[in-house]
């Protein structure tokens, strides 16, 4: 699909916008190696993804975000601290929206600098409302790192809380887990197979790829979760709270202060908050009007484990984000194997921000 003339001009202007403020230009290719991005989010990234096979390359997809190759060009470069701009079409299968584009422009621009996170989250966020300065939006914040803290802070097994930090992407399986987990009862088809002394009796031949010892270690699996006890309702509670906070930013850290003395795991991450917080109100944003959801952000790719934000059309709720953003630490250590560099982006779509003058 063409490109129409204003959206490249558009691009054009907010990449230079980007690079003013020291950021260096550069470009990915459009077919990406579909094996990363599986080892990243598994077999799901397929149903938004076009995948192709290369007969030299192997299984190929069609860039869906920016994100992944800059992370692995930065990793390879070992160039810290720095920053990046780019422009470029990704591509995403809109199976449920026939009104949303399957292939579009992106504008970028990315922070790698772990000097002081707080103030390259502000930095981030800055940028990409000035590039958006005088249109008819509204911001969206969040911290998916609130969330995971109060997981991984949990009375329960680590398998458990591993289980529910994988599913954080997924709002209706990490409802289900956390439901489960919180009840001793197990479901009676589970009980009757752990029940069992030996489970593959009556289980016929053995077709599939597992192996039988994958699936006795799986079975061994379920039965220490069957005898592990339940996650309190009060913890239950305090991981509600926080999914149900929907207030301005000021507001929401002064109820975080409050459940961190119930849930102590999630004080780093109110400290963080805090501390954004104050970088955002020194490049002059309002941070006791802007809002924060205790929730957001969870239905975007799986790599954003901080900071998320999003601009959207004040008037025009038919509209996909304008703008989107976040910190993703984690995906840095995943593709620098192990290698840690504290990063924050955000990117823009010239043609939705067209459509608001």
């Amino acid at each position: 699909m063409p490109t129409s003339q204003a959206t490249q001009t558009e691009a054009r202007r907010l990449r230079d916008l980007f690079a003013a403020r020291g950021a260096l230009v550069i470009k990915a290719d459009v077919l990406q190696s579909a094996g990363t991005l599986l080892d990243l989010y598994g077999e799901d990234i397929r149903a938004r993804s076009y995948v192709t096979s290369d007969p030299l390359r192997g299984e190929m997809v069609l860039r869906p975000d920016f994100t992944v190759p800059v992370v692995q060009m930065h990793m390879d470069a070992h160039a810290e601290p720095a920053r990046y701009t780019y422009s470029g079409k990704v591509f995403r299968k809109q199976e449920t929206d026939e009104a949303r584009a399957n292939e579009y422009v992106q504008v970028g621009y990315e922070v790698f600098d772990g000097q002081n996170p707080a103030a390259a989250d502000a930095e981030v966020f800055a940028a990409v409302a000035q590039g958006l300065e005088g249109l008819p939006l509204r911001a969206a914040t969040g911290d998916i790192g609130v969330l995971m803290d109060a997981v991984r802070g949990l009375q329960t097994t680590d398998d458990r809380k591993a289980a529910l930090l994988r599913h954080i992407w997924r709002p209706a399986r990490f409802r289900a887990l956390l439901k489960r987990f919180g009840s001793d009862q197990v479901p009676p088809a589970r009980a009757a197979l752990l029940a069992a002394e030996d489970p593959f009796v009556e289980a016929g031949p053995e077709i599939g790829l597992r192996t039988r010892e994958e699936v006795t270690a799986r079975i061994d699996a379920l039965r220490a979760d069957a005898d592990a006890a339940p996650i309190s309702g009060e913890e239950i509670a305090l991981i509600d709270a926080i999914l149900n906070l929907r207030e301005t930013s000021t507001n929401v850290l002064s109820h975080l202060r409050d459940i961190a003395v119930d849930m102590p795991a999630i004080g780093g991450a109110v400290g963080r908050l805090d501390a954004r917080l104050g970088a955002l109100a020194d490049r002059a944003v309002d941070v006791d009007a802007l809002p924060f959801e205790g929730s957001y952000g969870r239905t975007s790719l799986e790599y954003y484990d901080g900071f998320v934000f999003g601009f959207y059309a004040s008037d025009r709720p038919d509209l996909p984000p304008v703008a989107t953003g976040g910190r993703y630490d984690a995906l840095t250590a995943r593709l620098g194997q192990g290698r840690v560099v504290p990063a924050v982006g955000g990117v823009i779509r010239p043609d939705l921000a067209l459509e608001l003058t």
